[in-house]
């Protein structure tokens, strides 16, 4: 007698289990790890693989409203309209909110500013 076919599990239908239904930026980056794996779909987003693993199963525990915005950005081509730059991806925006001041480049420091003056896309208030 065969043994039975197992069906192996794709990353969306883990995501569509744990979620039921899953969001669709959780669709989005589940649907990304299936084609390109998850190791190179935590990269794009500028998470570790254990967190991407984490957001399909709906057990992660950080910030998921960033992860949210890093997959908008990254994987579903969402944009902001930054004051400094202009048009730019929205986990490109998350990057910059995260540098620390740097007397050394304008840039980095006209974008420090902008980000902590009251940007509407800002992580931060105006401070």
């Amino acid at each position: 007698m065969n043994a039975p076919v197992r069906k192996i599990m794709t990353f969306v239908d883990k995501a569509e289990a744990a979620w039921s239904p899953a969001p669709t930026w959780v669709r989005r980056l589940a649907e990304e790890a299936d084609r390109v794996g998850q190791p190179s779909t935590a990269k794009r987003i500028d998470y570790s693989a254990a967190t991407v693993s984490q957001v399909i199963s709906n057990t992660y525990r950080g910030d998921l409203g960033r992860v949210e915005k890093m997959v908008l950005g990254a994987l579903m081509a969402e944009t902001v309209d930054c004051p400094v730059k202009g048009e730019m991806a929205r986990n490109v925006c998350l990057k910059w909110q995260d540098k620390p001041f740097a007397v050394t480049s304008a840039d980095r420091t006209r974008m420090y500013h902008a980000c902590r003056a009251g940007c509407p896309h800002s992580k931060y208030g105006a401070e």
